[in-house]
């Protein structure tokens, strides 16, 4: 499945490659928000590194920022919760998660 198409770009080849850089970007977005969403679904960092075909190694070098940024987001989200009410939620969404992988 090719989802950009040489018939598609302009015939001006300065052209061409200022759209093929504009879908790379999306591209690259798009990944990242698919990578973010996998991980928050319990997807460990070798399904996702098969996913896109590189080392789980890289794929976290290249990815976690993102990730834990939006850990930090939910825990700045989350200041008003004390130690233990942090504890439990963290364990339900473990739970959760376990669910969810058992299921699929």
């Amino acid at each position: 499945m090719s989802l950009l198409s040489a018939d598609a770009l302009p015939r001006d080849p300065l052209q061409a490659l200022r759209a093929i850089v504009r879908a790379a970007d999306e591209f690259d977005s798009l990944k990242r928000s698919q990578v973010t969403a996998a991980r928050r679904a319990g997807q460990t960092w070798e399904a996702i590194a098969a996913a896109l075909g590189i080392s789980r190694q890289s794929a976290w070098s290249y990815y976690a920022a993102d990730v834990l940024a939006e850990l930090a987001a939910s825990v700045h989200a989350n200041a008003d919760l004390d130690g233990n009410d942090a504890i439990e939620l963290a364990v339900a969404e473990a739970k959760a998660v376990r669910r969810e992988r058992l299921a699929g």
